[in-house]
């Protein structure tokens, strides 16, 4: 017996990193889980371990910021799996740049995979819930609560330097969450952001020196961090370190359990004990 067991989940950007770690955790407690990835072949590969758990999963590949994909993503979830439970809008990346050398491009790009694409897949996902929700009533069972979970960043609480577009997307995320808890409380669905702090991916382990790069749809975009920077980052943090993809994932898993039923329009730092 898992915690999710009968619920559906989609989770996007899952299939490296952090979201693949949420993918697993959840598929380890019974959801099923629609994956995303900008890339079929991790995709794919998120999907194959989540059935080596012995649980139900699918792959939606393709960028959240396309026309028509938050749509297709919610309805996999129907059609695949019978329902909708669990929202988690995890898909992104950084461009950095201070303000003065950064691009039009960067700044829309970094607003539309953080920001825009959460809310269109929320809006897509509104009239599912909703009809789910009349159906349940209908039928006179119970209305299950339902989980949304927005990733966000201490640099959408605190500001970066050099990223002014992630930060600002990020912070829009957190209005976001506040917004949506109290227009979808009636469908008893709790809204809640998790804000990681330094977590440690391909995004942050690459020295910055390295020349790594990640492309995203034809565009080459540098990885890496200083680390003579990333040594000092950590020194800042009561735990000492910066943390795993698995703690990341444990951290959104908190807020898609029933113990956080009456937890709702929260920002959960996951930071290691650092907060702006």
């Amino acid at each position: 017996m898992g915690k999710l067991d009968n619920k559906v989940a989609i989770v996007s950007g899952s299939g490296r990193g952090i979201g693949r770690e949420i993918a697993l955790k959840l598929a380890a407690e019974g959801a099923a889980v629609v994956v995303n990835d900008l890339d079929a072949e991790p995709a794919k590969e998120t999907v194959a371990a989540i059935e080596a758990l012995g649980a139900r999963a699918v792959a939606v590949p393709g960028s959240v910021t396309a026309d028509g994909f938050a749509e297709e993503f919610v309805q996999a979830a129907v059609d695949s799996f019978g329902g909708l439970d669990i929202i988690v809008n995890n898909a992104g990346f950084t461009w950095d740049s201070v303000i003065q050398k950064m691009t039009d491009e960067q700044w829309d790009a970094i607003l539309d995979v953080h920001l825009k694409a959460p809310f269109k897949i929320l809006r897509a996902a509104q009239p599912v819930i909703a009809g789910l929700v009349k159906q349940a009533k209908a039928d006179g069972a119970p209305v299950p609560c339902r989980k949304v979970v927005n990733i966000s960043s201490l640099a959408g609480t605190g500001g970066n330097a050099g990223q002014a577009n992630y930060s600002a997307a990020k912070a829009g995320v957190i209005g976001l969450t506040k917004t949506l808890a109290k227009e979808w409380g009636r469908y008893n669905v709790t809204v809640n952001t998790v804000a990681f702090g330094l977590i440690k991916t391909r995004l942050t382990e690459a020295p910055a020196d390295s020349g790594g790069t990640i492309d995203v749809e034809g565009k080459q975009i540098k990885v890496g961090v200083n680390p003579n920077l990333l040594a000092a980052m950590e020194q800042m943090i009561p735990l000492g370190r910066g943390g795993t993809p698995a703690e990341a994932a444990g951290a959104v898993y908190l807020l898609c359990t029933p113990e956080s039923d009456y937890v709702s329009a929260q920002t959960l730092v996951c930071g290691g004990g650092f907060d702006f």
